[in-house]
């Protein structure tokens, strides 16, 4: 009850202090209020002396007039109200009493109304007033009054109530949807908006909107209170006055903008229309023996999004000049701010979204495969259409611009290999003293004893380079993903028995590189070359 006589409050101080709209003169001046005189008789105006009359100003015409008025209510008994033509201006008459006299002067310019007409207004006013004084001394209308006023009030209080309820269990069911629907508002793999940001700017909006519908509730309220006694009357057919006429710009803006509206409405449900057909076909086609060499089950979600952006930037370009509002000033300068912010800052957007379109279609990276961009190799976890987020084997998870993988090589060490898993290599240097044949058994050996690589299909060494001091040799197998251990793991227990094999055997590794040779030349007799743990083949020479 504390908001409603805050309100209440609020309002009442806006009624007594509300000053009459001055008049403008017939030269386009606003006259002086000083000149104008209204006459009020129970809050209520009857009318407004602008002009002298027998050398009487407004204000002493305007006291006159309303001494004689009350005067004559005090008495008591019949008061017809009635019109005498004079030379003078039009006389109103209360019985055989002159309550005052409209002059031609006392006619608002700006309304072009004649004296006639302002006079039978001021005539129907001041029936108005002997109505309401005849009410006010009358007990039955004024207990008849003060009942309708406290129904009003036990409703106002019901339905407030009830408000109150509908907005909490509302305000549940809406937080519930909203909660659902956030996680699933993705564009490009990108979350769009979060829920601990939006659900506490939707209570407020429904705060909001709560609160609006309470004020309108106890702004009529007060209106029919007002107008169920005399005394107050005026004051509420003011506020009633005034809600209407909001009521009805609202309303007629509302229809105005109904077609243009409906629309709008139609081409948004037709492209909603238009994406469900369109999703529904590229769906079976990804799946059918004819499919398009671009459309696959890793590029069906992009495509999609693809078309269905396009689909509704179309459909916003057609309804767009059918919305409310669209052929505006702050309209068309919202419109320019947009494009000017989106042309600012859309360049490396749109190039970054074409990079990731790029690797979408031609497939260079796919999720779960292992991959080498420049410095940083790891598993593949999410292909977006801006960044590309890999998994390194050390457990740190790499985020890389597309535009960044599309400017540089890509090594892939998933799609070499037979059926599922990747690709482990490393390289070696050993001087030329060290047969060739013990170099590739040694290898093979390490890559046999580590765990996690397979030996079907088996390793490979292949001699990638004749240097100064000694060959290079290139050690090439198969490992299964996450079975036992991510590559980097794999990879170090590799190069841990490579160093144990090679130790086994007296055979030195020649990284780094050394800066003299013996006095004798490093040569390996033929004796040598099927040294343990190499064997010899039966078509050796």
């Amino acid at each position: 009850m504390s908001v409603i006589l805050r309100l209440i409050t609020i309002l009442c101080l806006a009624l007594t202090t509300t000053v009459p709209a001055t008049a403008a003169g017939k030269d386009g001046t606003e006259a002086n209020p000083a000149s104008e005189a209204p006459l009020v008789i129970f809050n209520r105006t009857v009318v407004v002396f602008r002009s002298d009359f027998l050398g009487i100003t407004p204000h002493p015409r305007a006291a006159r007039a309303k001494a004689t008025i009350e005067d004559a209510l005090a008495r008591g008994g019949e008061h017809n109200v009635a019109l005498r033509d004079n030379p003078e201006g039009q006389l109103v008459m209360m019985g055989d009493t002159l309550a005052f006299v409209v002059t031609a002067g006392d006619v608002d310019p700006l309304r072009q109304e004649t004296p006639e007409q302002v006079a039978a207004q001021a005539a129907h006013n001041l029936e108005q007033v002997i109505a309401e004084t005849n009410e006010v001394r009358n007990l039955k209308a004024m207990l008849k009054g003060a009942a309708w006023a406290a129904a009003a009030t036990a409703t106002l209080v019901l339905l407030l109530w009830v408000l109150r309820k509908v907005h909490t269990r509302f305000s549940n069911f809406l937080t519930m949807i909203a909660e659902r629907k956030v996680a699933a508002l993705k564009i490009g793999g990108t979350q769009v908006l979060e829920g601990q940001h939006l659900i506490p700017l939707l209570r407020r909006v429904l705060t909001l909107i709560n609160w609006t519908l309470i004020a309108m509730l106890v702004y009529e309220w007060l209106s029919f209170v007002l107008s169920s006694f005399p005394y107050t009357r005026p004051w509420g057919e003011r506020l009633n006055d005034y809600f209407v006429g909001v009521a009805i710009k609202i309303g007629g803006s509302v229809i105005a903008a109904i077609p243009g509206l409906g629309i709008a409405i139609i081409i948004f449900l037709l492209a909603r229309f238009t994406v469900k057909i369109l999703g529904r076909f590229l769906e079976r086609l990804s799946h059918g023996r004819s499919a398009p060499a671009w459309l696959g089950r890793d590029t069906l979600p992009t495509t999609r999004q693809l078309f269905n952006i396009g689909i509704w930037l179309f459909a916003v370009a057609m309804a767009y000049p059918y919305l409310p509002g669209a052929e505006t000033d702050a309209f068309k300068g919202l419109s320019v701010l947009l494009g000017l912010m989106v042309s600012l800052g859309a360049s490396s957007v749109v190039g970054q979204a074409a990079s990731g379109l790029i690797l979408t279609y031609t497939r260079t990276l796919q999720l779960g495969e292992y991959v080498r961009v420049g410095d940083n190799e790891g598993t593949v976890t999410r292909l977006g259409t801006f960044t590309t987020t890999i998994r390194t084997g050390l457990g740190e998870e790499l985020t890389i611009p597309n535009s960044l993988i599309t400017g540089s090589v890509t090594k892939n060490y998933s799609r070499a290999v037979q059926g599922k898993g990747f690709i482990v290599d490393t390289t070696v240097t050993i001087g030329y003293d060290t047969p060739w044949r013990q170099v590739e058994a040694m290898l093979i050996e390490a890559a046999n004893r580590t765990p996690g690589i397979l030996k079907t299909p088996s390793p490979r060494v292949f001699q990638t380079a004749l240097s100064d001091f000694y060959p290079e040799y290139r050690l090439v197998a198969q490992a299964i993903p996450s079975e036992p251990r991510p590559r980097a793991e794999v990879m170090t227990m590799l190069h841990a028995n490579i160093q144990d094999i090679f130790n086994e055997y007296n055979v030195q590794i020649m990284s780094p590189h050394y800066l003299g040779d013996p006095d004798h030349a490093k040569v390996v007799k033929p004796s040598d070359w099927h040294l343990a743990p190499a064997a010899k083949q039966k078509d050796a020479p």
